[in-house]
């Protein structure tokens, strides 16, 4: 049976990706022609939706090339991604996007869904970057139970720098992305109907920071791993750790937030 896929054309634009380097705290360089840093593909390849085809939480509906499994809070669980040719800014770009899983089974806090999606991203006839996206879907929190407890994270690292959060730059990383997640900009929703303490900060703005980490050590990365672990909230003050390939970033509290392995 011929695979379900999802094609998007974008013109990887190096204003763009400038003021992305700016929000991070960088020096805008990046012109056409240039190489774009580990991680940057995801400012492109929007897929806008009309209003009526958003769900709750800014996202659009399920029931497209995502099955609607019936769970409505959506986590962006982790990914992986194999470099295999810089993508450059300023040149059509086509993203090829696969659903590789879709399963729902019974976990210890209840029905859950995983998703992984597959996009495959070209400019002219190479393939540039293969990414791994996976997804998890489960209910809405239930006040009574009992708060998960996260890992703690690792005190070992070779090379560490601190980071925070405030709201406006979590608004302007979903404005660059295109990211509709409430639960990034819109406290009250973030705080009763999915149950955390505040705006959370984005998973990939998180892995952005660490891909940008490991590339500073190891002087390219050609394959990355992230996985989430627990949430950071825009309130908290985190630190982003490297030791020997693996990356990861600890909370205020001490647990672990993100954990990554990074190659070249």
């Amino acid at each position: 049976m011929a695979e379900n896929v999802q094609i998007l054309n974008d013109v990887m634009d190096p204003a763009r990706a400038r003021a992305t380097q700016v929000m991070l705290g960088c020096v805008g360089t990046i012109a056409a022609g240039d190489p774009l840093p580990p991680f940057f593909h995801q400012l492109y390849f929007w897929d806008p939706q009309r209003p009526e085809r958003l769900g709750r939480d800014g996202h659009p509906k399920l029931g497209g090339l995502i099955p609607d499994m019936g769970l409505p809070r959506r986590m962006w669980a982790g990914g992986r991604l194999e470099f295999a040719a810089p993508l450059r800014a300023g040149l059509d770009a086509e993203r090829h996007t696969v659903l590789e899983q879709a399963e729902r089974k019974d976990g210890r806090t209840g029905p859950l869904a995983f998703v992984t999606l597959r996009h495959e991203i070209w400019q002219g006839r190479q393939l540039c970057l293969t990414d791994w996206q996976d997804l998890v879907y489960r209910e809405d929190p239930d006040a009574t139970a009992p708060e998960p407890v996260p890992p703690e994270a690792r005190r070992d690292e070779a090379v560490s720098e601190q980071a925070s959060f405030n709201s406006t730059l979590l608004f302007r990383y979903s404005a660059l992305t295109f990211n509709g997640h409430r639960i990034h900009y819109d406290s009250e929703y973030a705080r009763t109907v999915e149950g955390y303490n505040g705006l959370v900060v984005h998973g990939p703005l998180l892995a952005q920071r660490l891909i940008l980490l490991a590339e500073a050590q190891l002087g390219s990365v050609k394959n990355f791993a992230f996985r989430a672990t627990a949430p950071l909230l825009h309130s908290e003050v985190a630190t982003f750790c490297w030791q020997d390939g693996t990356a990861w970033v600890r909370g205020p509290d001490g647990r672990q937030c993100m954990i990554a392995t990074a190659s070249n």
